[in-house]
C-alpha cells in the first residue's frame, strides 16, 4: 500500500488484485456465497481505494484493510436486508395507498416539504436513494454522526406530523 500510495502503478495493480482475492475469501467465510458477492467485493475494494490516504505505513496493513472491508460488508448486508424486507412486506400486505398511487406520492411530498431542508435531504439520501450514512454524509458535506442525527430528527418529526394529522396527538 505504501508503494501504491507513492505512485507505483504496478504495485497498485498487484495490491488491488491480491485484495480482491483476500476480500472475496474473507466474505465467503463470513457471509457465505450470495448471488451478488462480487458486488460486495467491488464495494469493499472501492472503499479501500477511497481510504488509501488514511493508511499509515508505520502500522500493520491487514487490520486497517479488514476493518474497512468489515464495515463495508455490514453496510452492504444491511442495505440488502432492508431492501428484501421491504420487498416481502410489499408482497405480503396490500396497503390502502400503494406507492404507485399518485395521491400517496403527493402526500409523501407534502410531508417532506414540511421538514427542515437539511433533514429532508438526509431522509431522501438515506431512505429513498438508499445511500449509507457515510455516503450521504460525504455527499452533504457533513460528518456521519451529523447525518445520523438529521435522519433521526427527520423521522421523529414525520412521526409527530402523522400522529397529529391522524388525531393521535
Amino acid at each position: 500500500m505504501a508503494e501504491a500510495n507513492g505512485g507505483d502503478a504496478v504495485a497498485y495493480q498487484k495490491l488491488m488484485t491480491e485484495l480482491g482475492s483476500a476480500t472475496e475469501a474473507y466474505l465467503q467465510s463470513r457471509i457465505g456465497v450470495p448471488e451478488s458477492l462480487e458486488d460486495c467485493v467491488q464495494e469493499c475494494l472501492l472503499a479501500v481505494h477511497r481510504a488509501r490516504g488514511s493508511y499509515d505505513p508505520a502500522r500493520p496493513f491487514r487490520p486497517w484493510m479488514f476493518t474497512i472491508v468489515r464495515h463495508k460488508a455490514i453496510d452492504w448486508l444491511r442495505h440488502r436486508t432492508v431492501r428484501s424486507v421491504e420487498w416481502v412486506r410489499d408482497e405480503q400486505a396490500d396497503p390502502p395507498a400503494r406507492p404507485s398511487d399518485p395521491a400517496h406520492g403527493i402526500e409523501g411530498a407534502r410531508l417532506l416539504q414540511r421538514l427542515d431542508p437539511a433533514q429532508r435531504e438526509a431522509l431522501v439520501l438515506t431512505k429513498y436513494a438508499g445511500l449509507t450514512l457515510e455516503e450521504a454524509a460525504e455527499r452533504s458535506g457533513v460528518s456521519p454522526s451529523a447525518m445520523k442525527s438529521r435522519v433521526h430528527r427527520a423521522l421523529r418529526e414525520l412521526r409527530r406530523q402523522l400522529g397529529r394529522e391522524g388525531g393521535f396527538e
